[in-house]
């Protein structure tokens, strides 16, 4: 038995959050979405294995990087901690889905527009584009290292050709556009076709360059650089449902920008204390209204959740309104503060429901209800035993993210051994499947996983003492208007679709 000590948990909590240099109303109709199977019968469309930095070189050499398939990826499976994923993201349409890694990487991959109309493969997609996002960096006033890894990625609305999105690591927010190129100029007055400057002696007529076609070329460019606005690392980015401005969140503050302006930022939220030894609890995610540009909502490490509204003052330092489960007494235990931390908080399409995502549950909380979620759903309750040797490998601090279907029906979150689970909010119907390589054979169907928690072991169930907790499902995306899903384990991407007969 581990002997358990308060402060020991706050010094470590404060370290893994804060870093070594600190102490320690009506609401809209829902998107539409296909009515599929709910946590029905999943087949597996493909597995995409994120490239490598070396399969990178190599497909730079190939004539259509558009066109790598999945047994090109396959054949570079050797991973490094750099090809981990670390975030996962569908743009408005569904059309791309983006993936971050802890390299600094960004893959997007493109759905492949022959199989759309093909249902038994509507979810097949390809490498469209990679690029590196961000560089390891050295602050040398605090002597602390910047990792490169990719927090989060938030696509924007598309209005035009080119696509547009978000990506941070702990300090550093850049906005991207990446375009499609097909024609380039020829004909110049000044250069030849190599691009030296030409002898003006030797030039004796005037030329009208031209356009001619070449190879697609899929080019990203960093259009902003948002930097030197957070003291501590970037947990969160979300943008307005004004689509001018977008905010990014970190452990103690919340920061508002323009998507125009880079060198000033509004601080909405501070909880930073005048003494740090006062410090209990930080900021651990937030969003915007979906809908609402004036509301966002903050969760925190003490489980609790605040509304707030940025037409009552600049400073959002009261919230409107504050969501907190009491908790019962008698499961009180020495973990209780770590597992109630929320690493999740997520507004429902509609955006009349929140969801948050703790250590071991799922909470749906009503926007008019403040005092008990209307909804909590057990992920993987059978770790309770387990809660000190998960405090001791560290995995009780892991961070798992939840989504909602596109109709907000149904929710995915994921959980050890490259489980991901599902739970049907109307008929409270649930699954826990698995993503693995044993599964990945195309168009498989997945079987439904059970856990056995003590007594005779059935042969299609596996012993909690067997899960491999090194195994999991982090980050997930859903397709926001069809049953798509995206599930990433390690630097595996695999991408499923509800079974249609």
């Amino acid at each position: 038995m581990v002997y358990w000590s308060s402060e020991r948990y706050h010094r470590d909590w404060n370290y893994r959050r804060l870093g070594p240099w600190c102490s320690p109303t009506g609401s809209p109709a829902p998107l539409s979405c296909e009515t599929g199977c709910g946590v029905g019968s999943w087949i597996l469309v493909c597995r995409l294995l994120v490239p490598t930095q070396v399969s990178l070189l190599s497909m730079e050499e190939d004539i259509d990087t558009r066109k790598i398939n999945n047994s090109f990826l396959r054949d570079h499976s050797y991973a490094t901690e750099a090809d981990i994923i670390s975030t996962v993201e569908f743009n408005h349409t569904g059309e791309l889905l983006a993936t971050g890694d802890k390299g600094g990487r960004v893959v997007i991959f493109q759905r492949e527009q022959e199989s759309k109309n093909q249902v038994h493969r509507r979810g097949e997609y390809n490498v469209y584009s990679t690029f590196q996002s961000h560089e390891p960096e050295f602050d040398y006033l605090k002597s602390l290292e910047i990792e490169e890894k990719i927090n989060k990625i938030r696509w924007l609305p598309q209005q035009n050709a080119a696509y547009f999105l978000l990506s941070t690591n702990d300090k550093t927010v850049k906005l991207w556009k990446v375009s499609e190129r097909d024609k380039r100029p020829e004909g110049y007055n000044l250069k030849d076709e190599e691009g030296r400057l030409r002898d003006p002696a030797t030039i004796t007529t005037l030329r009208v360059p031209v356009l001619r076609p070449m190879d697609l070329m899929v080019e990203a460019t960093p259009r902003r650089v948002f930097a030197n606005a957070h003291t501590y690392h970037i947990n969160s980015i979300s943008v307005n449902s004004d689509y001018e401005t977008y905010m990014s969140a970190d452990d103690l503050r919340i920061n508002l920008w323009n998507f125009e302006i880079t060198n000033q930022s509004f601080n909405i939220v501070d909880i930073k204390p005048a003494n740090m030894e006062e410090l209990t609890e930080v900021i651990t995610a937030a969003e915007f209204h979906p809908h609402h540009c004036n509301t966002f909502v903050y969760s925190s490490s003490k489980g609790t959740i605040r509304l707030c509204d940025m037409r009552a003052s600049a400073l959002c330092d009261r919230h409107t309104k504050f969501f907190e489960e009491p908790e019962d007494p008698s499961n009180r235990s020495f973990f209780s503060e770590i597992i109630s931390s929320i690493s999740d908080v997520k507004f429902s399409h509609s955006g009349r429901y929140i969801m948050t995502r703790d250590y071991l549950t799922v909470k749906v909380w009503d926007l008019n209800m403040e005092n008990r979620p209307i909804e909590t759903y057990q992920v993987h309750d059978y770790l309770r035993s387990k809660l000190c040797s998960l405090y001791e490998n560290d995995c009780i601090f892991d961070k798992f993210e939840c989504v909602w279907n596109g109709s907000d029906s149904v929710i995915m979150t994921g959980s050890y051994n490259n489980f991901f689970r599902m739970f049907d909010r109307n008929t409270k119907r649930d699954v826990t499947l698995e993503a693995s390589r044993e599964n990945s054979k195309p168009r498989a169907i997945l079987k439904p996983r059970k856990v056995c928690v003590g007594g005779k072991r059935r042969k299609d169930e596996i012993s909690v003492d067997s899960l491999d907790f090194s195994k999991k499902i982090l980050h997930t995306a859903w397709h926001p208007s069809e049953n798509i899903i995206a599930v990433a384990a390690t630097n595996n991407l695999y991408i499923f679709q509800d079974k249609v007969n």
